[in-house]
């Protein structure tokens, strides 16, 4: 048994599959089931199944997976470490971005942190909030960036930055122009909402218990797995959203949406940073997070005018 057998072990576990864990390792898919013949052969039990087209952990495996994760999780740390010493910051950062923030807030900060740390390649997985707290605690990316605040034991949860929602329609809609309309008016508006586990569906849901409403008194005409999504059925005249004033900016500046404020009913939100609180964050984590919380310190005026200014203010 050694390392590398135990990081392509770890990688089918993860990914659920021998050929994409042989396209992570840069392999063959008969070189990863080869390896992991091996790696049974030594240990003397069966360590993953085939089921259902996906490769499932025994009971075995999953107790090994849970020591190999921890094995290379420490000789990544101890890599780092000695980076750290010698003044280099190397090496890989997993992190996750759920799509707004994941968008529209970590590619710049990405870009700007790979400036001063060239030698650190991160990896942004962007998937809805959910999606990114389970990839955390499973190991599979070491942070997050959310749009919605999950009660898990072992999960560290910080607000670093803030979000408005607002209701969108497009310019031949006839509410275009509107600064307000209130929110008894868009019961029977056709309205196009994201898709369970999003952190902007669950904002949405959150401010109407706090109005007694539910999201079923709506005529939910779609549910829609992306932002992007969503922004093209609006524009497409389906029907209107409550978005992120973040995700919509652009459109709004270019004229092919609209937004404006919902009377009875104000979503805002914050954005967080989750960590698995078992596990020690590496050097690179560390740094990357100092220079997380010092670009939304410093940009996060901009944002924020970008997220609460007026309708007035934002467009022609």
């Amino acid at each position: 048994m050694d390392l590398w057998q135990l990081q392509i072990f770890c990688k089918v576990i993860e990914l659920k599959s021998f050929s994409k864990a042989a396209l992570s390792v840069h392999l063959s898919q008969p070189t990863v089931s080869s390896h992991i013949k091996d790696l049974e052969q030594h240990c003397g039990c069966l360590l993953i199944e085939r089921l259902a087209r996906q490769a499932v952990p025994t009971p075995s495996g999953k107790i090994l997976y849970r020591y190999a994760r921890q094995l290379l999780d420490l000789r990544d740390e101890a890599e780092r470490a000695l980076a750290e010493y010698h003044g280099r910051y190397v090496g890989v950062l997993p992190m996750g971005g759920s799509t707004i923030p994941g968008n529209y807030l970590l590619p710049a900060v990405i870009g700007a942190f790979k400036k001063h740390y060239p030698q650190v390649r991160v990896q942004l997985t962007i998937g809805d909030s959910r999606d990114i707290m389970t990839k955390v605690l499973s190991g599979v990316v070491e942070m997050g960036l959310v749009g919605a605040r999950y009660n898990e034991r072992h999960l560290g949860c910080a607000p670093v930055a803030a979000d408005v929602m607002r209701l969108v329609v497009p310019p031949t809609h006839r509410w275009h122009r509107r600064r307000s309309v209130h929110v008894d008016d868009i019961i029977q508006e056709p309205l196009i909402v994201r898709e369970q586990g999003s952190g902007t569906r669950k904002a949405f849901e959150q401010g109407l218990q706090q109005i007694n409403r539910r999201l079923n008194d709506f005529n939910i005409v779609a549910e829609m797995g992306s932002t992007t999504a969503v922004l093209q059925a609006v524009k497409s005249d389906m029907g209107i959203s409550i978005l992120s004033m973040l995700a919509v900016n652009e459109e709004l500046r270019g004229g092919r949406l609209w937004a404006m404020d919902i009377e009875g009913l104000t979503i805002e939100r914050a954005f967080f940073l989750i960590q698995d609180k078992r596990r020690t964050a590496s050097p690179v984590a560390r740094v990357f997070q100092e220079h997380l919380m010092a670009s939304l310190n410093q940009e996060g005026s901009d944002w924020a005018a970008g997220a609460e200014s007026r309708p007035s203010e934002t467009q022609p």
